[in-house]
C-alpha cells in the first residue's frame, strides 16, 4: 500500500506494531529549488511513490545531550551503550547503494550483528523528501543499526541527523570516504584537511543528540598524527569509533593490506570502543583481527558483496582453496540460493532497483565468469523485475556448473566413509 508521509508525519504507535517498512522521515519539506544544482548527489534511476510503512521503535538513547558531560560520565556511557546492544562483533560496513535494509537483513541471518546504513549525504536527506524516502528505510529486526552521514556544516548534519534519531542506535560521521566524489564535495576523508571543522561536526552532534554519535576514519600515514586525530574525536563527544586501517590515497584494498598495527595503537590510546575495517576474507580473519588490535568488533564491506554470509563462516571458493590444508566442504549454499533469499527481501522491503542489480551481480559474478551470456543479459535489461531476476538464477542452475560457499569440515560432519580414524 502506498501511502502519502505528509499525512503520516505524526503516525507513531507502539499499540499497533506494522510488520512491513516505510521510509524514514519526520517531517514534510517544501519542494527543493529546481535550478539548485545537486552534482553531489549520491543516486540515480529513484522510483517515485515507493513509500514503506513502519515500525515505530524506541530511541536509542544516552539518556541527554553530552553538553555538560565530563570525559569520563561519556566515557562511562559509551560503553554502558555498546554493552546495551550486546557487543557486536561481526558489523556490516556502510557502503554507498549496497548497505541497504535487504541486504542488511540478508547478512544479519547469516551472522552479522550490527550494520550501517550506506552513506547518506545530510544536506539531500534534509532538503529532499524523494532522496530520504528511497535511501534511508528500517524495520524493528533492523538493530542495532548506525546510520551514517557524510557532512560538511555541522547545522544541517544535526538537522538530517535528528531525523533519523528515533530509529538507530548510532548516528555516524563518514570520515573515511576516499573516493573522488568526497573530494568533490568536500567531506567523508578530505575532512581530514579540516580538523577544526571534524571537531565541530562531532560537538554539534554530540551536544544536541540523545543517541551517540560515532565516526569512521582511515589512517594518517604517520602514526602519531593518527593518534592525535583519534583522541580528538574522543574529546569531541565521539562515542565509538571505527578505524579504517589504510590511508586516504590507498583505495584498492587488493593492492594495499590494512595497517592491523596501526589500529591497535589507536585501540591502545582510546577510552571508548573501537572498531576495526580492512583485511577481511573470513570469518577467522574477523576472529585474528580481534585478537592482534583487541578491537571490540570488525566491520566486512567487499567480502560480504560478495559472500553475504561470511559472518556464518562460509567461504567462496577462491578462499577456501588458498586454505585447502584446513579442510573444506561443501556448505549447502550457493551464490544463487544468497540472491534468491535477498531478491525476497527487497519484494518486502523495495529499495530502488540499482542497488539490487548491483547484488546481483557481485553475488553471481563467479557463476557470471563461467556463463558471461547470462551476465549480458542482465547488462542488457534496461528495466528489471523480479520475475527476470529469479528467470536468471534458474537459467543458471539449468546450465549447471554450480558454484557453492564452503565450511571448515567438522567430525560431526563426517560421512561414514570419512570417519576421523581414515582422515
Amino acid at each position: 500500500m502506498k501511502l502519502n508521509l505528509s499525512n503520516l508525519r505524526f503516525l507513531r504507535t507502539r499499540k499497533s506494531l506494522i510488520s512491513q517498512t516505510r521510509a524514514m522521515t519526520q517531517n514534510p519539506d517544501p519542494k527543493p529549488d529546481p535550478s539548485q544544482v545537486l552534482d553531489d548527489i549520491l543516486c540515480s534511476e529513484q522510483r517515485d511513490g515507493q513509500i514503506e510503512e513502519t515500525v515505530d521503535t524506541a530511541p536509542a538513547s544516552l539518556g541527554s545531550p553530552s553538553r555538560v558531560l565530563s570525559i569520563d560520565t561519556r566515557v562511562e556511557r559509551a560503553w554502558a551503550h555498546w554493552k546495551k546492544l550486546g557487543r557486536p562483533k561481526y558489523i556490516v560496513a556502510p557502503m554507498v547503494d549496497n548497505s541497504e535494509l535487504p541486504f542488511r537483513l540478508l547478512c544479519q541471518k547469516y551472522g552479522a550483528q550490527a550494520a550501517y546504513t550506506p552513506m547518506l549525504h545530510s544536506r539531500i536527506f534534509t532538503e529532499t523528501e524523494k532522496y530520504r524516502n528511497q535511501e534511508f528505510t528500517t524495520c524493528k529486526e533492523d538493530r542495532p543499526l548506525f546510520v551514517q552521514f557524510c557532512a560538511n556544516d555541522p547545522d544541517t548534519l544535526l538537522e538530517a541527523a535528528k531525523r533519523v534519531e528515533p530509529y538507530c542506535d548510532y548516528v555516524d560521521i563518514n570520515l573515511g570516504c576516499p573516493q573522488r566524489i568526497a573530494r568533490r564535495g568536500n567531506y567523508g576523508a578530505f575532512l581530514m584537511d579540516n580538523l577544526p571543522l571534524v571537531k565541530s561536526l562531532v560537538e554539534k552532534l554530540a551536544q544536541n543528540l540523545n543517541v551517540p554519535v560515532s565516526c569512521k576514519i582511515r589512517i594518517f600515514p604517520n602514526l602519531e598524527d593518527t593518534l592525535k586525530y583519534a583522541k580528538m574525536l574522543e574529546d569531541a563527544g565521539c562515542s565509538l569509533l571505527a578505524v579504517h586501517g589504510r590511508t586516504r590515497d590507498e583505495k584498492d584494498g587488493k593492492k594495499f593490506r590494512a595497517d592491523w598495527s596501526a589500529i591497535k595503537e589507536v585501540k591502545n590510546a582510546m577510552r571508548i570502543p573501537v572498531l576495526a575495517n580492512g583485511n577481511v576474507r573470513c570469518i577467522e580473519d574477523v576472529d585474528n583481527c580481534i585478537k592482534e588490535t583487541g578491537v571490540e568488533g570488525v566491520l566486512s564491506a567487499e567480502t560480504l558483496l560478495e559472500n553475504p554470509a561470511a559472518f556464518a563462516g562460509f567461504r567462496t571458493a577462491e578462499w577456501a582453496k588458498d586454505n585447502e590444508e584446513e579442510g573444506f566442504v561443501d556448505g549447502g549454499l550457493d551464490q544463487g540460493d544468497l540472491v534468491v533469499e535477498y531478491l525476497k527481501l527487497c519484494e518486502k522491503h523495495p529499495v530502488p532497483w540499482r542497488m539490487i542489480r548491483s547484488h546481483v551481480h557481485k553475488m553471481l559474478g563467479e557463476w557470471f565468469r563461467i556463463h558471461p551470456q547470462v551476465r549480458e543479459q542482465l547488462n542488457a535489461q534496461n528495466i528489471l523485475t523480479f520475475e527476470f531476476l529469479y528467470g536468471l538464477v534458474d537459467q543458471l542452475r539449468e546450465l549447471g556448473g554450480r558454484v557453492p560457499l564452503y565450511k571448515k569440515k567438522k567430525i560431526d560432519t563426517l560421512t561414514p566413509q570419512d570417519s576421523p580414524q581414515r582422515v
